[in-house]
């Protein structure tokens, strides 16, 4: 039988590791069912829940108001009847942006919330209990869950300028309608202004506001031509990016949009069997795009993350694309020492001044490379057969390690 002495010099205690443990197992990972997608999956089942809740009370024609905060909720009725649909509506969209981590979502879910909570207090419905039960167990999981949601909310200035224009009609419209109240019919507050700015940008027009003077058409007509016309806008701009976005990740390549916010960034042209390693040793530290025509390639690095372009890395429209301009650097590393000479040719001409370190698969064409204006070459086969020697040579001169194991036999 075999005895390891585990009092001795070395630090390794198999049997105390193996029978005595010192690490705690715990009988329930809480953090498993308290983490973000916990929490994003309790935010949609409270939406849901809300969008159920306040289609049945929508039908109810004469919904019960009795809960203890009737009294303290002004308009408590209406509030009871339209709250639990309309915010089931923009909570759908902020679980979407939940899903992706976004943080304008995190605060918009915190802001929503609180006044479901306030709904079964309305109403006082025992039917209602889950979804306070649930609403309340949400609000506490999202906040212990805050640094999950760290994604920011990128805007262009199309896209901003977009909503700030529906805005701005939105606010004239209702001062508008409100100051030629007197020149509608049945137009009499605020939120009668409000109303017939909305179903005029709409199209709607149900016609129970109707203008009665010349004044009043003519505002009328302004309101139609600016909200149609930002509302157009505001789609495509909003709209547009998030399906060029999609078509383009499908085909494994970046937007036109991605491409403009490079900036101090590492570029790999070419795809070969160094690519992979390259990208493992510079991690998430440094910003990398990979221009390549092998659609497979370029597939398999999007849905790894990486921002890939899926052109010619010898065109040099592709590299103005990519911004080679003001990148850190450029790696070469194709498989075809031909296609890696052009590649270095035609990033000199976008960028003379850019840092070229190129990969030769032959040593002839180390001399080309260099000539053509790559700063550093690298000779796989050379450095390969070089680590091959040293390896072998320096595993034969290791001195054999002594035992250090007794046994005794019994």
């Amino acid at each position: 039988m075999r005895v390891v002495d585990s009092q001795g010099e070395s630090e390794e205690r198999p049997f105390e590791e193996v029978f005595y443990p010192t690490d705690r197992v715990p009988l329930v990972a809480w953090r498993e069912f308290t983490g973000v997608k916990s929490a994003v999956a309790l935010v949609a089942v409270v939406t849901v829940l809300s969008f159920v809740t306040g289609l049945s009370n929508l039908s109810q024609p004469d919904l019960a108001v009795e809960g203890p905060l009737a009294t303290v909720i002004p308009m408590a009725d209406v509030f009871a009847t339209f709250v639990g649909v309309l915010l089931a509506f923009p909570l759908g969209v902020v679980t979407v942006g939940l899903q992706r981590r976004k943080r304008i979502a995190w605060t918009a879910a915190l802001a929503l919330l609180p006044g479901l909570l306030l709904l079964p207090l309305v109403t006082g419905r025992a039917t209602e209990l889950p979804l306070f039960l649930l609403t309340a167990a949400a609000i506490p999981l999202l906040v212990l869950n805050r640094e999950g949601f760290e994604q920011r909310l990128h805007l262009s200035s199309l896209q901003i300028a977009s909503l700030a224009s529906i805005a701005g009609v939105g606010l004239y419209g209702t001062i508008g309608a409100y100051g030629l109240r007197g020149q509608f019919l049945e137009l009499d507050g605020w939120g009668d202004a409000f109303y017939y700015v909305v179903v005029t940008i709409a199209t709607v027009g149900y016609g129970d506001i109707t203008p009665l003077t010349l004044e009043a058409k003519l505002f009328s007509l302004s309101v139609i031509l600016f909200g149609t016309g930002a509302f157009t806008v505001a789609v495509g701009a909003l709209i547009g990016p998030a399906i060029e976005s999609r078509m383009a990740a499908a085909f494994g390549t970046m937007t036109a949009s991605e491409l403009s916010l490079l900036e101090d960034h590492a570029i790999v042209l070419g795809y070969g069997d160094v690519t992979e390693s390259f990208l493992d040793s510079v991690g998430d530290e440094t910003d990398v795009v990979v221009v390549t025509t092998d659609a497979d390639a370029a597939s398999h690095l999007s849905d790894a993350g990486v921002e890939v372009l899926t052109d010619d890395p010898t065109d040099e429209s592709a590299l103005r694309d990519v911004r080679v301009d003001v990148a850190s650097g450029v790696a070469v590393a194709g498989d075809d020492d031909a296609t890696n000479v052009l590649a270095v040719l035609a990033t000199r001409n976008v960028n003379p001044d850019v840092r070229i370190v190129a990969v030769a698969n032959e040593e002839t064409h180390v001399e080309k490379l260099a000539a053509v204006g790559a700063d550093e070459i690298i000779d796989l086969r050379a450095i390969g057969g070089r680590l091959l020697g040293e390896s072998l040579l320096d595993h034969e001169q290791e001195p054999a390690e002594p035992s250090s194991t007794r046994e005794s036999e019994s």
